[in-house]
């Protein structure tokens, strides 16, 4: 169908950078798809920098990027008005926040207050700044990247910037070979550095559209939202998913049936994207933190109790 072989070329282009993920690449693509911002957390060194920018460049949109700091300042990601001596007048200068991809580098190293910055800009795609709105860039991303919050010099991000978060992404260690693999593929040049666009942003922004088209059969809608609902009411869940978390489900569904090839999405898409695009919003209880309960085995939990709906394929 329509969509999917530049979203498979896009595949094709990341893994050029990230080598022996497949399954993580593979999530970033459909996040991109459904025109949703990712999370990716883990240690640094494996390469949660270089997915940003391969998708980025991959995609052939302007891109731009924030070194999240603890002196940052929220004017520094949206930018100023400065004073202009010849004209008189004030001018905007826009910060980094205005382009198509922007990653925000070790987010959680930042204030909250810098934090908040992003709410506005992730969430209706506009900034404003000192009382005037003015529109982003479409399609517009971040691609956010996140230590371990029990590394040193980090902040928790707060639950309402995690829910804008369409799917969370953990790369982990790659294996001794594939280790090896990117020794050898690194020794003369980084391979981003070969990495072309196979798309735009107006075709980016067209395939968006195309993705929520995808049929998304009303039993599946209400098997989404009963999963959602059970972890408001699982006993180590303090704070459960919220709407938003549903329509991420969906959506990410929908981007990963055009993946597939298909122009209608199965209960196995759902499940598949069910941690990714929940577990972040779930808020533990002090009681489950402290048995190292986690939110994946919740997630994990409430897929084995909702029965599974037999799918049907639209006429």
């Amino acid at each position: 169908m329509a969509g999917t072989q530049t979203l498979r070329d896009l595949l094709a282009a990341v893994e050029q950078v990230l080598i022996g993920k497949h399954a993580e690449a593979e999530l970033a693509i459909v996040g991109l798809a459904a025109g949703g911002h990712l999370l990716i957390e883990d240690v640094p060194g494996v390469g949660k920098t270089m997915l940003a920018k391969s998708l980025a460049r991959a995609t052939g949109c302007t891109f731009k990027r924030i070194q999240f700091t603890p002196d940052l300042l929220p004017s520094d990601v949206t930018g100023v008005s400065i004073y202009n001596q010849r004209s008189g007048e004030f001018e905007f200068r826009a910060g980094p926040i205005v382009a198509h991809v922007v990653l925000a580098d070790e987010i959680n190293r930042a204030t909250p207050k810098t934090q908040s910055a992003l709410l506005e800009a992730m969430e209706e795609h506009q900034v404003t700044v000192e009382g005037v709105t003015r529109q982003l860039p479409a399609p517009f991303m971040v691609l956010a990247t996140q230590n371990p919050i029990e590394y040193e010099g980090t902040f928790p991000l707060p639950e309402a910037q995690l829910d804008r978060f369409l799917l969370r992404i953990h790369l982990g260690y790659p294996a001794q070979a594939e280790e090896v693999n990117v020794l050898q593929r690194q020794m003369l040049r980084h391979p981003i550095e070969d990495l072309g666009a196979v798309t735009t942003a107006s075709e980016l922004q067209q395939l968006q559209l195309a993705v929520r088209s995808i049929h998304v059969d009303p039993q599946l809608q209400r098997y989404i939202v009963h999963i959602v609902n059970l972890t408001r009411e699982h006993p180590d869940v303090y704070l459960g998913a919220s709407p938003r978390g549903s329509l991420a489900l969906m959506r990410a569904a929908q981007a990963r049936s055009m993946l597939l090839g298909r122009d209608y999405v199965i209960p196995d898409d759902v499940k598949v994207l069910a941690t990714s695009a929940l577990a972040h919003r779930l808020i533990m209880s002090p009681e489950a933190r402290m048995r190292n309960a986690t939110a994946g085995a919740v997630i994990g939990s409430v897929l084995q109790e909702v029965p599974v709906p037999g799918s049907r394929v639209p006429a």
